[in-house]
């Protein structure tokens, strides 16, 4: 298994990283093939639905690149294309592998792009401009996230005083990929809408707030496009005192618990989620041993959770009580400069 690592890479974010790393997983550990430096802040990746090809937004800049997965893992560069807006963050691929779509932060807007038959980038074909509280500012678009029926994109904005902070829902048309604005729901104010999750029903859908310290949970009705807010619970402890900024939240394979993790405090939030209401509890919290935990994801055995811990230049590796929740370190750490992103083949 090919573990495929972002990062962050200029002396603007005190980074450390030169590329997309390429690590060899084996019984024996983590072994790096190499790093591919192209442009700077290779800071989030999405593979094709087949895992052939691989995408990256350059954080920051404007810019995303593809490049062709050769059998023995390493990356070959095809292209690289406009996203139509500053600071690109996120990347999600439509169903039937046609299209890109890119939220931009400071551009404030979704793009679509398309996929060539080669697996480079074509031009974009379609921009969904989010404006913001003025008609010259925007509302900073942190994710894209499509429902399970790929009828639908979810994006969270983060408003951060000059724009709104919602959740947009917006229908896709399947043919042009084009986007269209069906409904958003607004948040608390200053809570600043950062990341999603979609339950495998598609009926729940969490939010992690990254200044409000918090998860909001909201019912939708896939009919209808429509989000409704049912629960806002805390993603620090009760009685911490200190700074937090929510990052990033993922359900658990089987569905039963829910994780976020928290920069400044460090920590991952542990929540047991009711199958029947998909309310939450939150059971605990685990410390990263690291510093900024940006991103985590599952191990593609649902069995570990990874963590990447942005500025102390590691990943962790823990293991999941899968009746419980808890979580355990392994042991295992892989040294790897500014991390941002990990997925694997």
């Amino acid at each position: 298994m090919f573990a495929y690592i972002g990062c962050r890479t200029t002396k603007h974010r005190n980074a450390r990283g030169k590329g997309i790393s390429v690590y060899d997983i084996t019984p024996e550990g983590w072994h790096l093939l190499g790093i591919t430096p192209i442009l700077e802040n290779p800071s989030y990746l999405a593979f094709d639905k087949n895992k052939y090809f691989l995408y990256t937004v350059h954080g920051d800049y404007e810019e995303v690149s593809a490049f062709k997965v050769e059998v023995d893992g390493s990356l070959t560069f095809l292209n690289t294309v406009s996203s139509e807006g500053k600071n690109p963050v996120y990347i999600e691929i439509s169903p039937d592998n046609r299209f890109l779509y890119v939220a931009t932060l400071q551009g404030g807007t979704v793009t679509t792009i398309p996929r060539l038959a080669d697996g480079s980038l074509g031009k974009a074909t379609s921009v969904a401009h989010i404006k913001g509280l003025s008609d010259d500012t925007v509302s900073l678009a942190h994710q894209c996230v499509l429902d399970k029926t790929g009828q639908w994109l979810l994006v969270p904005t983060q408003g951060r005083h000059i724009g709104h902070e919602r959740i947009y829902v917006f229908k896709v048309n399947a043919e042009t990929g084009e986007l269209t604005e069906q409904s958003h729901i607004d948040a608390r104010t200053y809570a600043e809408p950062r990341h999603l999750t979609i339950s495998k029903d598609n009926r729940h859908v969490y939010v992690v707030n990254e200044k409000g310290n918090s998860v909001t949970y909201y019912d939708f009705d896939d009919a209808k496009g429509i989000l409704t807010a049912l629960q806002i619970i805390p993603s620090l402890p009760e009685t911490y005192t200190g700074q937090g900024q929510a990052s990033a939240v993922l359900l658990s394979p089987s569905e039963e618990f829910l994780y976020e993790t928290n920069r400044i405090h460090e920590s991952v939030a542990i929540y047991r989620v009711n199958k029947e209401t998909g309310f939450l509890t939150n059971l605990g919290f685990t410390s990263v041993l690291g510093k900024t935990p940006r991103f985590f994801t599952f191990m593609p055995d649902g069995k570990q959770l990874l963590i990447a811990n942005e500025d102390s230049d590691t990943l962790q590796l823990f293991d999941v009580d899968e009746e419980h929740g808890h979580l355990t370190f392994t042991g295992i750490t892989v040294a790897t400069a500014s991390p941002t992103c990990v997925v694997f083949k």
